[in-house]
């Protein structure tokens, strides 16, 4: 199977992949989560990328806020990154929490990292075709003040 190349944001998608595994060979796997991200934010900015480190989405229900969701980066205002550090494989959890972010951003793609395995895993993922229930899946991802 070969790479799509016609995929929204295929160039950039391969430089954020390309940095996650730089990122990957000098810190190796074994550290926590935020190691990662921390070092693919400073990675990304040392190739010219825009990022945005722990970007904060609001969530509204009949025009009132009822929540937020946090990310771990946004690349050039346009891809969700979301990081990992975990001993075993990236899950179909890992995956919907990633596509919740993009249905609640209207984003085109996002990518999963997983950093804490022998090798880096990670996923390129695009948004459902169909939106409509999203909001019923959304509460495990939602933080709200107490």
């Amino acid at each position: 199977m070969g790479l799509v190349t016609d995929a929204p944001y295929h160039k950039l998608c391969y430089d954020i992949i390309g940095a996650a595994m730089f990122v990957h060979n000098k810190q190796g796997p074994g550290h926590r989560e935020k190691l990662y991200q921390r070092s693919l934010t400073a990675k990304l900015r040392n190739i010219g990328l825009k990022v945005e480190e722990e970007v904060r989405v609001e969530i509204d229900f009949e025009s009132r806020p009822v929540g937020l969701l946090y990310f771990d980066h946004l690349v050039q205002d346009a891809i969700i990154v979301e990081d990992k550090a975990f001993s075993h494989m990236l899950t179909n959890e890992d995956v919907a929490q990633v596509i919740t972010y993009l249905a609640a951003t209207g984003l085109p793609v996002g990518l999963l990292f997983n950093f804490g395995r022998r090798r880096l895993e990670y996923k390129r993922i695009f948004p459902p075709k169909k939106l409509e229930g999203w909001r019923d899946r959304i509460e495990r991802y939602v933080w709200r003040p107490k």
